[in-house]
């Protein structure tokens, strides 16, 4: 290995250092996170002791309705009417104007558009299962959203010195405007329906309205809520309605990888950034400033409610919950508050819903900045490559061809990008090369410590006369590590990827394992791509050791074991990500092969030398760091006479 090289090592290893001192919280955002913790805790003493309230008054009203229902079951008791009207004042006491909708029974019907199948519910009249129909779990199920037995939404509110839930009641559908008279809906081409569950007060003239607009051909449905009738009915000292919505997500892949960014989503209103949740554990925060979006996210899909105007504030959750459920995943929770008039004889609620795919193009569509919920990389010069390499790869797809045809089309394109960078470097290496000799003249020349500074003087002359530059083996490595840093988030996050086949693969977004057993050393599989991208990686580090005559060099010999060790470390990593990554990294490997055989064939040393001896003959203007250099040699000899006086 020359020195470039080493170089180029011991900047990846600042890099690697910096990321990690930069990932590790300072003492002030500690600080800042327990006072969040702080005060999450203040407020959930404060609603405990109101709920203690509520509850009291609650349970109050279901002891009267439960012993009506007892009396009304016994045979002592005959008069029916007398015990109805018991009934209902004992809900009327409980619910208010809305004790009528307290009783029913629970029906369901599904609305379809091209890329969804909606079943809506009369109980609680929100959403009880959506399912994405041009995809598949990785065991080959329909792919649901979350789990429609579990799944809350409740709008709460207050009413008449109650707490208000809609999950509690049944609502009345009406589709298009008109009850609706049963059977399930299936959407026209370029046409929309909409669906309204209506919860219904004392009259037809005072009601609440979860209005729904399924379009189409999209993602995103629109959704309201409307008030109607109101005004004496909700709390006169509330600006406010509360959206309570929790869901168990489902598991939709084989495996997920430190990157999948499982979590809680959300952007404030007034900022283009997103922030989240803990991805790797569970966590909370109760957020004080107004937001225009929050996610429920997975690694490819997401679950989004979105404000068209805004949303006052939000208390977010994601936690993992013991679970009956052999496929639950992870649960995730988000109670928003949403403004309204209560002095208004009509409100208007205006949201969306979007339940779909984490596909850049589609969710960029929206322009709400969902997409930046793909993790495409937090430093921008990263991101901005994806966003290229993003380009590229959907140009590549449109033509239909396979996946595995498209990453090696986009390796070949990369590279070629990088050619000219890669052929100087390999230029510099073969100038080092012949140097050589005359370099270990140099260092016999200047042996003590003392003396490194004439050395380096030496050496610095010496690649000057030869017209060879000390950083044209650093730069070129330089400008690939972004590149590469960028397709390492590029692959394990792009849906494109996902259930698609190559060669013995059938899944380029998951590991392909080719052997299965019990774990053992965190690992329970081999995946083949890894494996071939780590044997090219051996091969490549055998075949550059040689070309650099690294084991002459007693000083690298160290350096050597070590760069047979971070294949090894590499393969422990890679062998549970995206197929399609290390198959990339095969490929820039035998690329990168076929590259220094070309090289070979393209850089003659014994012209390298003639072109250096020709060099050393011309007169050379000194660069300013020569001068600078041989400024501060001057300094230190003067101070060495004086230490030596």
């Amino acid at each position: 290995m020359n020195k470039s090289s080493l170089i180029g090592f011991i900047l990846i290893a600042a890099i690697l250092f910096g990321w990690m001192m930069w990932m590790t919280p300072s003492k002030e955002e500690l600080a800042r996170q327990q006072h969040v913790q702080d005060s999450i805790r203040q407020v959930r003493i404060a609603e405990a002791q109101l709920d203690s309230i509520r509850n009291a008054e609650l349970q109050r009203a279901n002891d009267s309705l439960a012993a009506i229902q007892n009396l009304m079951q016994s045979d002592t008791i005959a008069d029916s009417a007398f015990l109805a009207k018991a009934q209902y004042n004992a809900l009327r006491d409980k619910f208010g104007v809305f004790a009528s909708a307290a009783t029913g029974s629970e029906q369901t019907f599904t609305v379809e558009n091209q890329l969804q199948k909606l079943t809506f519910s009369t109980k609680g009249g929100f959403l009880k299962q959506v399912e994405l129909k041009d995809y598949k779990t990785y065991d080959s199920l329909p792919l649901i959203s979350f789990d429609p037995e579990t799944a809350v939404f409740d709008l709460a509110f207050f009413s008449q010195n109650r707490t208000i839930n809609s999950s509690q009641f049944y609502f009345k559908p009406f589709v298009n405007g008109q009850p609706w008279d049963g059977g399930d809906l299936m959407t026209q081409a370029g046409d929309s329906i909409m669906v309204a569950m209506r919860l219904l007060g004392d009259n037809d003239n005072q009601y609440i309205d979860f209005v729904y607009t399924i379009h189409d051909d999209n993602y995103m449905l629109d959704f309201d809520i409307r008030t109607v009738g109101m005004k004496d009915v909700l709390a006169s000292n509330a600006n406010y309605m509360s959206i309570d919505w929790n869901v168990d997500l489902m598991k939709q892949e084989k495996s997920a990888d430190r990157f999948s960014g499982e979590s809680v989503y959300y952007r404030p209103l007034n900022d283009k950034d997103i922030d989240h949740l803990d991805e790797f554990k569970d966590s909370e925060e109760s957020i004080h400033t107004k937001l225009k979006w929050v996610s429920f996210k997975q690694r490819f899909f997401c679950n989004v409610l979105v404000a068209k105007d805004e949303f006052e504030s939000a208390n977010l959750e994601v936690r993992t919950n013991k679970s009956s459920n052999p496929r639950y995943f992870k649960s995730m929770s988000a109670n928003v508050e949403v403004p309204i008039d209560v002095n208004a004889e009509e409100n208007n609620i205006p949201m969306s819903l979007y339940f779909g795919p984490n596909h850049f193009k589609t969710l960029k569509s929206y322009g709400l900045g969902m997409q930046h919920q793909i993790n495409l990389g937090k430093f921008f010069l990263i991101r901005w490559i994806n966003y290229g390499v993003i380009a590229v790869f959907n140009w590549l797809s449109s033509y239909g061809w396979s996946y595995g045809i498209v990453i090696l089309i986009l390796t070949i394109l990369i590279k070629t990008v990088l050619f000219p960078f890669a052929f100087k470097s390999y230029k510099s290496s073969a100038i080092t090369r012949v140097l050589k000799p005359e370099m270990d003249a140099i260092n016999a020349k200047y042996p003590k410590e003392e003396d490194a500074m004439k050395k380096q003087q030496a050496v610095m002359n010496l690649q000057r006369q030869a017209g060879a530059s000390p950083s044209s083996g650093c730069i070129p490595a330089l400008l690939q590590m972004p590149i590469l840093f960028a397709v390492f988030r590029f692959f394990p996050a792009s849906i494109e990827l996902r259930q698609q086949p190559f060669l013995w693969c059938d899944d380029l977004s998951t590991y392909d394992s080719i052997v299965e057993f019990p774990k053992f050393l965190g690992m329970d599989h081999i995946s083949l791509f890894c494996l071939l991208m780590t044997i090219t990686t051996f091969i490549y580090t055998y075949v550059n050791n040689k070309q650099m005559d690294v084991s002459s060099n007693p000083q690298m010999k160290p350096m050597k074991w070590m760069m047979y060790l971070m294949p090894i470390m590499f393969f422990g990593i890679f062998n549970n990500y995206s197929a399609g990554l290390s198959y990339y990294y095969m490929l820039v490997n035998i690329i990168t092969f076929i590259q220094m055989f070309v090289f070979r064939k393209m850089i003659n040393e014994d012209s390298v030398r003639a072109t250096i001896e020709k060099n050393k003959k011309k007169p050379v203007k000194k660069s300013n760091f020569q001068k600078r250099l041989e400024e501060a040699q001057k300094q230190q000899q003067k101070l060495q006479q004086q230490q030596r006086r």
